[in-house]
């Protein structure tokens, strides 16, 4: 069966792009934009039939009844977006700066890559 045919009108995050059953017969899809501008496509596909943004309602917030681990996904997406608005470093840029604290660099040796070139 196929449920999305055609070229998607922009580039998705595959990786962080999700999909789940939901009531054993509703196949729910999030495709995150590459589109760091989060613009509204003009249809799901190209040449398919073009979406009225003005007609577009937000479903409410039902985290709750998501499984543990795709809360927990979802949840770090919503804070990532949140960090990304206010110009703050996301959760995987948190944990890179972090990992960089505990490094030590002063027992780093230092290579001079000119210094066999003679």
């Amino acid at each position: 069966m196929i449920i999305i045919e055609g070229e998607l009108f922009g580039q998705v995050k595959v990786g962080e792009s999700f999909w789940h059953l939901e009531d054993q017969k509703t196949v729910s899809v999030l495709l995150t934009k590459s589109d760091e501008r989060r613009n509204w496509w003009k249809s799901l596909v190209k040449g398919g039939p073009e979406i009225d943004t003005q007609k577009v309602e937000p479903e409410p917030s039902r985290l709750g009844d998501l499984d543990p681990e795709l809360r927990s996904t979802v949840e770090k997406m919503m804070f990532d977006q949140r960090q990304k608005e206010m110009s703050r470093p996301t959760s995987d840029e948190i944990q890179q700066q972090e990992l960089l604290k505990k490094f030590d660099f002063s027992k780093m040796k230092r290579v001079d890559k000119f210094s066999n070139m003679a």
